[in-house]
């Protein structure tokens, strides 16, 4: 079935793909998690008896199970191969024939050394995109280092405009450099197959992402800002330097919200809302400039009228004037609101050992075909062995059998 036949018959706007994920943990991985909710079909590798990380990681577990590897890594097809073994390294490309893209997170010069390297795999595929996530890129003086996260935010510029000035530039509790790349991955992965598809280019390419230049990329006009200005933007705490008013705000019930008003209309509303219309003419708030010029002062009378209010009453408030609002949720809170039931971006999964529990949801939501869960992760290794090797491959049961006594599968 050619993949507009899959996606019609609701298998998603990417079936038919086939992806092989080679590499561990949150980069790579994600990549991967991202386009099987879309439909492709994800072969995971993992070498026999070493599985990959993301499965033990983290300390919270419920029946003694870490909930990281079955949001990784639903909708994949699990299987073992040794690629250090020369055996190992045949069944890669005898699967590469029959495969659109690979992905892996490996440190740099890993698949060459295995001879596995993007000229091998196109010698064999000559459409097949490789996507390489790694700490610093293919290429430049950083390319062979070891990358994770942490560092590529630190060295990307992200981490230094966290936090409040003249204090430690806190972290995120998320990996998110790692969750960046594995969006810019699939989205160059999904650019390379337009290209070759439909754009009339008929050949695979490689599709190159760093952590640190993911973390970079979101850095806005900080570039030309230094680059022409000189500036340095730093960290601003609760809100951002010039923009105004928009903060957050406590409320009488000892609640934080988000008040963002900093565009002309929306600040003659908000003037309205708070029984200030004032304020919208007043010289020093009456534009973007004059507001961002007299920002704490704008911003105080703002905190004063939330401190006289509930949370609740104030996103009601404010948000039936037509001013943008918020709450700061926690995860309990998002668990609680309508909205995230009704987008489904709260969704069960049934994991094949515990049962059900509640995953997150797809995203983009796409009208014709929308992406879905197919299937929670499994926990054995090698689980879709028989269904790759067997069905795609055509070993025989034999031919498995030997391959696994020699630990190559």
């Amino acid at each position: 079935m050619n993949a507009g036949q899959s996606a019609a018959n609701g298998g998603g706007p990417l079936a038919g793909l086939r992806v092989i994920e080679l590499g561990s943990l949150l980069a790579g991985p994600f990549t991967g998690r991202l386009l099987g909710d879309l439909g492709a079909e994800i072969l995971k590798v993992e070498a026999p008896g070493k599985p990959d990380p993301i499965r033990e990681w983290g300390k919270a577990r419920y029946e003694g199970r870490s909930l990281w590897w079955p949001v990784q890594s639903r909708n994949k097809k699990c299987i073992t191969l040794d690629l250090g073994a020369a055996r190992g390294q045949e069944l890669l490309l005898r699967l590469v024939e029959h495969a659109d893209v690979v992905t892996e997170n490996f440190r740099p010069g890993t698949l060459e050394r295995w001879g596995l390297g993007y000229e091998r795999l196109s010698e064999v595929n000559p459409r097949l995109i490789l996507a390489r996530v790694s700490g610093y890129g293919q290429t430049g003086p950083y390319a062979e280092r070891a990358g994770f996260a942490s560092v590529a935010e630190a060295m990307g510029g992200m981490r230094y405009l966290n936090g409040f000035p003249d204090e430690p530039p806190p972290r995120m509790h998320l990996s998110l450099g790692d969750s960046l790349a594995g969006m810019f991955a699939a989205q160059g992965i999904l650019a390379a197959l337009y290209w070759r598809d439909v754009a009339g280019g008929g050949v695979g390419q490689v599709v190159d992402v760093s952590l640190m230049e993911a973390s970079f990329a979101m850095l806005e006009s900080t570039v030309p800002e230094y680059d022409r200005l000189g500036i340095v933007r730093g960290p601003q705490g609760t809100n951002l330097k010039g923009i105004a008013p928009s903060n957050i705000f406590k409320s009488r019930d000892d609640k934080w919200i988000v008040i963002a008003a900093n565009a002309d209309n929306v600040f003659r509303r908000l003037c309205a809302a708070i029984d200030r219309p004032e304020l919208a003419d007043d010289e020093r708030f009456a534009t973007h400039l004059a507001r961002g010029d007299n920002q704490e002062e704008i911003e105080g009378i703002v905190a004063d009228w939330a401190r006289l209010h509930d949370a609740s009453e104030i996103d009601r408030v404010l948000n039936e004037a037509g001013v943008i609002c918020g709450p700061i949720y926690t995860i309990a809170d998002i668990f609680e609101d309508p909205q995230f039931r009704a987008r489904e971006m709260l969704l069960e999964h049934v994991d094949p050992e515990f049962g059900p529990y509640i995953g997150p949801g797809i995203v983009p939501k796409l009208s014709r075909t929308p992406g879905s869960v197919r299937w929670s992760a499994t926990w054995e290794q090698g689980s879709h062995n028989e269904e790759v090797y067997g069905g795609l491959l055509g070993l025989s049961e034999d031919e498995q059998s030997a391959l696994h006594e020699e630990g190559v599968i």
